[in-house]
């Protein structure tokens, strides 16, 4: 990537999507463990947009039990997809730190709004244990953070799928799941429907991650723009990334996780990250913040040589 290229970070503290609370402390961990100076040291002019105004579950009714907190997420959306598309357009990558998963959609459609001007598309490489895919007729809790990428791809909520003003916001074709392993079997149909390429754990073992990740860097750079990260820290495994809202035991390792933003970074084509779900109630020492710190230097550029 050029010299002084521009990052914008975004903080979203939103955890209404959850079901555990904690998750929106998210931004300010990564901050005190030093985001900003890390990025500044790969040679970026680093902007910080200060974080997005939430409201909290305490002083809000979760309404339809199907999808709860449906308003209050969706208007953190639109104004998270009304910044990124800003930022986006001004030449800056944005930087969005969550939060609750949930959030995916209002950078998702701030992408796909921005590159639609110019008539064109964006692709989507999305790293998590958890399939995201659910809908409001599929989901067993109502949580909308197992939903947000079923929206980005087309299926769910009307109000959410639509948040770009088109629907999808990603083609299933140009999209990648990577490192799943906890999927609900009425999501599975969902998964299959989207047309995303679903790599599980089970792949990146066969495998391994270099192949699973040229495979998904192809889709993402397939008549796209670029290509936007999401990043779940929950797809890392405990051992390495304990401070997670759902943990789930058989991910990736410290390794495959750096391995696969450094070939995301060889590519020159990231447009956005975000990396979400740090939950520092149940994190050791921040060590959790740490290492996604550790990955977006790496998907920035980061070099060992």
């Amino acid at each position: 990537m050029a010299p002084q290229r521009t990052v914008t970070i975004i903080g979203v503290p939103l955890d209404l999507g959850a079901g555990r609370r904690g998750v929106d402390m998210g931004p300010s961990a990564f901050r005190v463990a030093g985001l900003a100076e890390k990025v500044r040291e790969l040679g970026y002019d680093v902007r910080d947009a200060g974080d997005l105004p939430v409201k909290i579950a305490e002083t809000q009714d979760p309404g339809d039990p199907r999808q709860k907190y449906l308003a209050e997420i969706r208007e953190v959306c639109e104004r998270l997809r009304d910044s990124v598309e800003t930022t986006v357009g001004q030449g800056s990558l944005p930087v969005v730190l969550g939060g609750d998963h949930s959030i995916a959609m209002g950078t998702i459609a701030g992408l796909a709004r921005h590159f639609r001007k110019g008539n064109e598309k964006v692709g989507l490489i999305w790293f998590d244990a958890h399939a995201d895919s659910n809908t409001p007729e599929t989901s067993p809790s109502g949580n909308i953070h197992g939903m947000p990428l079923a929206a980005a791809l087309g299926l769910g909520e009307p109000s959410l799928v639509n948040l770009a003003g088109f629907a999808p916001m990603v083609e299933g074709s140009r999209a990648s799941l990577v490192g799943i392993r906890d999927v609900d079997p009425a999501e599975r149909a969902n998964v299959k429907a989207s047309g995303i390429g679903a790599f599980t754990m089970r792949d990146v073992d066969e495998r391994g991650m270099r192949a699973v990740m040229e495979e998904a860097i192809k889709r993402a750079t397939s008549g796209t723009a670029g290509f936007h990260v999401s990043f779940d820290m929950d797809g890392i495994d405990p051992s390495a990334a304990p401070g997670v809202g759902t943990p789930s035991p058989g991910g990736l390792s410290y390794r495959e996780a750096h391995l696969a933003m450094e070939m995301l970074a060889d590519t020159g084509k990231v447009v956005a990250a975000e990396f979400v779900e740090v939950n520092p109630v149940l994190d050791h020492k921040n060590g959790t913040a740490r290492l996604a710190i550790e990955l977006i230097a790496s998907l920035l550029g980061k070099r060992i040589l």
